[in-house]
């Protein structure tokens, strides 16, 4: 009687497949591929670590968000890829996609789109008294001035196609951050441009380290920023250093994680002896702490959130 029960069964089951194959139902597909992220905030100036896992090898992958494109990169396994996202200092709160865009080994393109909703951020101001040659500079300083600010943009608009950094980003002085990343800033009772880094406690002549390996690409005495170093991380990333009263490296030098490029100094637009550290991102202005909360080690990590 049983096995009568289920041969009833059978012409009822096929008769069911057979309407799913008439309408066009098919099995759910996994998608090419899938993307993740983390992150210190979905807020102006932080930086977003992208997980892009794909069902086949690539050998190329780049996501496009906030009107910039931004290069990733596989460690070793071609199904896994990580890219850095930065959202600039001016980003508006909103629901932003970021588009990425993948090459698979034979030459076929995949495409996804993922949603990152940012949201606002109110930053504090700051008034600082300095000398006033630096508020209002005189006629003969602004050639000057300008070439180095068009010297300074060209360097943050080239992106390296080699990824130079690996592992952890590490503080570049043992100093505690005194004055945040976004700032608003008030010179003499003008208003200027946002800090578009964050400043360290330092005695003058204390070692500044390279946060990780890159290629140094500005070593120079700017109006500004007095001793300045610019590092070349690859990919878009750079850190610059600047303030320092001794600079440590030449242009075009390859610097590993640790070595020392600079002195803690008093030069340029400061009040006192620091180190400023700015990092920009494909352009963006980032604030340097995401970087190493994101990418940073455990122990300094722990350090940050007891400091701020």
């Amino acid at each position: 009687m049983d096995s009568q029960r289920r041969f009833r069964r059978i012409p009822a089951a096929l008769s069911c497949l057979g309407w799913l194959l008439l309408t066009g139902w098919a099995a759910p597909r996994r998608a090419d591929l899938t993307v993740s992220h983390r992150a210190r905030s979905l807020q102006p100036g932080e930086v977003v670590l992208l997980a892009i896992d794909s069902i086949r090898p690539l050998r190329q992958v780049s996501a496009s968000a906030f009107g910039r494109e931004f290069r990733c990169f596989a460690e070793a396994d071609p199904l896994k890829w990580t890219g850095l996202i930065g959202i600039d200092l001016d980003i508006k709160p909103g629901r932003y996609p970021v588009r990425i865009s993948a090459l698979e080994s034979d030459g076929k393109t995949l495409t996804s789109e993922y949603p990152l909703v940012i949201i606002g951020k109110n930053f504090p101001t700051r008034k600082l008294t300095v000398d006033e040659k630096f508020v209002s500079p005189p006629a003969a300083e602004q050639p000057r001035i300008q070439k180095e600010a068009e010297r300074v943009a060209a360097i943050f608009s080239a992106v390296s196609l080699q990824r130079y950094w690996s592992g952890s980003f590490l503080l570049p002085v043992p100093g505690a951050p005194i004055s945040e990343f976004g700032k608003r800033s008030i010179y003499n009772g003008q208003p200027r441009s946002p800090h578009a880094g964050t400043d360290f406690a330092g005695a003058a002549g204390t070692p500044i380290k390279a946060p990780n390996a890159g290629v140094v690409v500005l070593a120079a005495d700017l109006y500004y920023s007095g001793g300045t170093v610019i590092l070349d991380h690859g990919l878009g990333l750079y850190s610059y250093f600047g303030h320092m009263s001794a600079i440590a490296v030449r242009e075009g030098e390859r610097v590993a994680a640790g070595d020392v490029v600079g002195k803690v100094g008093a030069t340029g637009l400061v009040t006192g002896p620091h180190l400023h550290w700015s990092v920009r991102l494909a352009g963006s202005r980032v604030d340097p702490l995401s970087l190493v909360y994101l990418l940073g080690e455990n122990s300094q990590k722990a350090n940050l959130r007891k400091r701020l």
